[in-house]
């Protein structure tokens, strides 16, 4: 089956003698057992749900894997994987990263004696040249967040299993409807559901997609010892969200070109950073590993307070986190979801303080534009030097 036709069709309640079309709500957490000696499937939900299983079964095929595991977060995926580490361990990571994957690798794995290390991913022999015999992981975002480079996947994959490491890549800007990383020697793939999984703002979760039998035990064991498995109500809302993901992408990417277009022939923008644009020097790379540009873009002005002044002009574009909504947000990820990297990363990284990132929703893309082309306007009238110069 084509994707769109799995992400409806699927078993929604497996051994419901009722039958349901839609997976209901297993809202109890545990479940009775017939003797004292025999558990079902199901026992306890921190360990296992009717409605999370559903999600998880779902998810591993979306991804084409063979088993996913559904958290209370993303991040609660991401700290599931690091799980597989031991002290003496070393994560090698690219340095365009999200900033609370950065805390966590930096402030929290240090205090368990695993070390991160952080390079630029671009330039893949250099990038190899940090691996050691103690690297066990290696991480990456492809596009990464928030300045959208694309990562040769294929390659990387290569050479972490050279170097007997995994490779871990969080799929949350592309989703399993634009990107497959598994396909493309992936180990691991780590979602967090409450950008396009979720799609609506109102879930949030995480997910961790395998192929490998030895470390779907790995991750079930971690699920189940740590405790941060999704909920079945968040499950539900998870569900529903993916039966319209490639609906409400094609509709998000469609808008999200004509916004890029439009970004990169303002004067104010100094560069927008999208791999929709044919431009950007890894349009083709991205082409070949993906089969769509998303629509999560962000721009640079060369001044922060035009910057600043631009999201805060806009009307449909709401400023808030996250990304992946119905809805268009505009956020600027220095002072925002990028504000929890640590000091001596960010010397180290390129992150400008002006950068704005724009997540692009469902609405009509002329009043997306007519929102931006206001929002420009009138922030060029209250910095009208920087808006010229573009400094």
């Amino acid at each position: 089956m084509k994707f769109a036709t799995r992400l409806v069709n699927f078993q929604a309640a497996p051994k419901d003698p009722y039958q349901p079309s839609v997976t209901p709500i297993y809202q109890t957490s545990t479940f009775e057992r017939e003797t004292m000696d025999a558990s079902g499937e199901f026992d306890y939900s921190r360990s296992g749900n009717p409605t999370r299983a559903v999600a998880e079964r779902q998810l591993a095929s979306l991804e084409n894997g063979t088993h996913a595991f559904c958290f209370s977060s993303g991040m609660a995926a991401i700290t599931a994987v690091t799980g597989l580490l031991r002290s003496g361990d070393q994560i090698v990571s690219d340095i365009d990263l999200y900033g609370g994957t950065c805390r966590l690798f930096s402030r929290v794995l240090n205090r368990s004696g695993i070390r991160a290390v952080y390079a630029d991913a671009l330039a893949p022999d250099a990038f190899a040249a940090h691996f050691t015999p103690a690297t066990r992981l290696v991480h990456i975002e492809s596009p990464t967040n928030p300045l959208f480079h694309i990562l040769d996947i294929q390659r990387l994959a290569a050479a972490a299993h050279a170097h007997g490491a995994l490779l871990s890549i969080d799929n949350s800007v592309m989703s399993p409807y634009l990107q497959n990383p598994l396909d493309l020697g992936a180990d691991i793939v780590i979602h967090s559901g409450t950008k396009f999984l979720g799609g609506h703002h109102d879930v949030t979760c995480g997910a961790v997609i395998v192929k490998d039998e030895g470390l779907a035990d790995q991750i079930r064991f971690i699920s189940n010892a740590e405790g941060a498995a999704l909920s079945p109500f968040d499950s539900f809302l998870l569900l529903r969200g993916l039966q319209t993901l490639k609906l409400r992408i094609d509709c998000q990417q469609k808008n999200a070109l004509a916004v890029a277009r439009w970004l990169a022939a303002r004067p104010e923008v100094t560069r927008v950073f999208y791999p929709g644009i044919a431009a950007d020097p890894a349009f083709s790379l991205h082409q070949r590993q993906a089969s769509g540009p998303g629509s999560v873009m962000s721009f640079s002005t060369g001044s922060v307070a035009l910057s600043k002044a631009i999201a805060e002009s806009t009307r449909l574009f709401h400023i808030a986190v996250s990304f992946g909504s119905v809805t268009s947000s505009i956020s600027m990820p220095a002072t925002m979801s990028h504000a929890s990297v640590p000091p001596e990363l960010l010397a180290q990284r390129e992150l400008p303080p002006d950068l704005v990132r724009v997540s692009v929703g469902v609405e009509d893309e002329e009043d997306l534009i007519a929102d931006l082309d206001q929002a420009f306007e009138r922030a060029a009238g209250l910095h009208p030097s920087t808006s010229a110069t573009g400094v």
